[in-house]
């Protein structure tokens, strides 16, 4: 619990672990402008709707359907919604006990270690930038069909080939994300306002294809449904496998969480954004799947445009056009889902110092980060322009399953062993020195005389009596604190272990098993001793109270580890790679600039207890 340098003195292996305080309504007020508080609960669902739901429920429809599930395409978007609830209960507790800007580079900072939260920011600067630049070139190939066919925008926007470079440019798609960098530059009432109306367009195409779709098949008698091959024509596997390819459907809600610190009342209206967000997706997608699947065989369904070949099929080749509509509006909303956290999430790596405090301003008047906006808006609009980014979309889960699976362990630190020391500047190191020696006189108490000698003896035997109590209570929660930090490494290293060995499937059979069982045994040894030992009482004090509160911990948070770890290691090794080269430059990053410009590098760590007495008897400020 002592005196602690959080800097550079305890080397590189204590930086990589310093944490930051939850921010506080002092570490406001020190930090100068302030984002706006303009969103509501309605205007929350709507940016998670629309963030999360693209073009790609206008296709994966028919894809999953063909290879993997079949009818039962309905139960994989349910299974796959499922398992995105698990991170979405993760994510609404921090998001109401920590509510900044920065999502899940916020909470590992606080949890886990600038280590962690450093890559982890870095990895969804990468995320958000090729999402955004991929999302904008799927645009125009959908608006193209408005005008005749593929190739018939005006000159100005389609697309051209360089000969000499070998590239295809997309005007299109850099104009369409300078118009959403521009309208999220005026302000977050406004781009969450346009975004809400394109949200609700998108919906009732959705809502029309569910109608009409029903209608029809009511009619033909649901055809889709009654083909030789049953329910199940893949089997649970296949159900399964198709929940794994549409579990990437529901990524987008995280959005929410990026706009905490912008939230009227983050305790309420975050966790109700984020659960309501995730509800109507999923409702969306298995009621859209059920119609589908049934006016059409899934065999025989259109592998790339699902939906509109369904209607063409009875008669209604006009609803192409409202369909493609739908495509266009949920592309143009995740654009906006896509571009809006990224600059929030440099503003609050800025803030700690990580990168140049450039990206942390915050204009006055619209009281938006406008240059890390401008900044992304730039690099999303050069991918976009320059490079066919589908290829490196893979890139994109790799940054959102790496932030749900570190929510998920940071919601078991933040209950079984909690931060107990916060960071104080080196101004108020004085202070803590004369603190400490304050308390220790205390303990002595003051001289006493001969007379006085007998009554201060069984004065004394008392207060050995107590203290010896009160050690020994430390000892036991010291005790409990360690169990709980070996029990949540052994989840983790056994969830990786396991995903690991079963999904290299070229290993030999025998070794596989073994090591499956090894990391099996890992992972339920730690859960069992979680779920044996007390959670931490220091939870209900932590972060800002009166929010939502993860349900069944610990099994719930080690089930979205063991989920999110297992997509992350069947991404593929080439774009393991391609990642690992992203990262690789961010340590790199790190170590030359975030290191020794954290803004942790000159603090001392105290109990949270005296550290409230420090600041109360001192007038300085610091953001944390």
């Amino acid at each position: 619990m002592g005196f602690e340098d959080g800097g550079g003195r305890g080397g590189a292996m204590r930086a990589l672990m310093r944490r930051k305080q939850v921010d506080s309504d002092r570490v406001r007020a020190a930090g100068g402008h302030q984002l706006a508080k303009e969103l509501s609960v309605t205007q929350l669902i709507a940016i998670g709707v629309g963030s999360t739901i693209g073009a790609g429920v206008y296709v994966l429809v028919g894809t999953v359907a063909r290879e993997h599930a079949g009818p039962a395409l309905t139960l994989s978007f349910l299974i796959a919604g499922v398992a995105a609830a698990l991170s979405a209960f993760c994510y609404a507790e921090l998001a109401s006990r920590c509510p900044s800007a920065g999502s899940a580079y916020h909470y590992s900072y606080i949890c886990v270690g600038e280590g962690v939260a450093w890559l982890i920011g870095w990895a969804l600067i990468l995320e958000y930038t090729i999402g955004g630049s991929a999302v904008a070139r799927g645009i125009s190939p959908n608006l193209a069909l408005f005008f005749g066919g593929p190739d018939s925008l005006p000159w100005f926007l389609a697309r051209h080939e360089l000969p000499w470079f070998d590239v295809v440019v997309d005007p299109c798609a850099a104009f369409l994300v300078f118009v959403v960098t521009a309208l999220l530059c005026k302000g977050i009432k406004e781009s969450s306002f346009v975004q809400g109306v394109v949200t609700v367009l998108n919906c009732f195409v959705m809502l029309f294809v569910i109608i009409a779709g029903s209608y029809i098949g009511f009619q033909t008698g649901w055809v889709g449904y009654k083909v030789a091959g049953g329910f199940f024509p893949y089997g649970a596997n296949g159900m399964l496998a198709g929940s794994a390819t549409v579990f990437f459907a529901y990524i987008g809600f995280d959005s929410v969480a990026s706009t905490a610190e912008e939230v009227k009342n983050p305790q309420r209206d975050l966790p109700l954004g984020i659960g309501t967000a995730l509800s109507v997706c999923c409702s969306l997608y298995m009621l859209v799947s059920v119609v589908i699947v049934g006016l059409v065989p899934y065999f025989a369904m259109d592998p790339d445009t699902p939906i509109s070949s369904a209607f063409a099929k009875h008669g209604m080749h006009w609803a192409m056009y409202l369909v493609t509509t739908g495509a266009v509006l949920a592309l143009c909303s995740t654009l906006m889902g896509s571009i809006l956290p990224q600059p929030r999430i440099l503003m609050a790596m800025a803030r700690d110092g990580l990168l140049p405090s450039f990206f942390s301003d915050v204009n006055q008047r619209t009281q938006v980060p406008v240059k890390s906006t401008i900044v992304t808006g730039i690099c999303a609009a050069c991918l976009a322009f320059f490079m066919d980014v589908s290829q490196l979309a893979g890139m994109v889960s790799v940054g959102t399953l790496l932030a749900f699976t570190i929510v998920a362990v940071s919601i078991l630190i933040l209950r079984y062993a909690p931060p107990d020391e916060v960071p104080l500047p080196s101004s108020l190191e004085a202070s803590f020195r004369l603190s400490q020696e304050y308390d220790e006189e205390k303990v002595r108490g003051p001289p006493v005389d001969e007379n006085h000698e007998q009554g201060s003896s069984v004065v004394e035997s008392i207060n050995e009596t107590l203290i010896e109590k009160k050690q020994d209570t430390i000892l036991e929660e010291s005790k409990r604190r360690k169990a709980a930090v070996c029990s949540i490494a052994s989840v983790c290293v056994g969830v990786v272990v396991l995903t690991t060995s079963a999904s290299f499937t070229f290993l030999p059979f025998l070794l596989r098993c073994i090591v499956c069982v090894f990391g099996g045994l890992l992972l339920l040894a730690g859960l069992g001793v979680l779920c044996y030992i007390d959670q931490d009482d220091g939870r209900h004090s932590f972060g800002h109270s009166g929010g939502f509160i993860c349900p069944f911990v610990p099994l719930l948070p080690v089930m979205c580890i063991l989920v999110n770890t297992y997509l992350l290691v069947n991404l593929g090794g080439g774009t393991w790679m391609r990642v690992g080269v992203w990262l690789v430059m961010g340590v790199f990053v790190y170590i030359f600039y975030g290191r020794t410009h954290s803004s942790l590098t000159d603090v001392v760590y105290v109990p949270v207890a005296q550290a409230e007495e420090i600041y109360g008897s001192s007038s300085s400020g610091f953001v944390a």
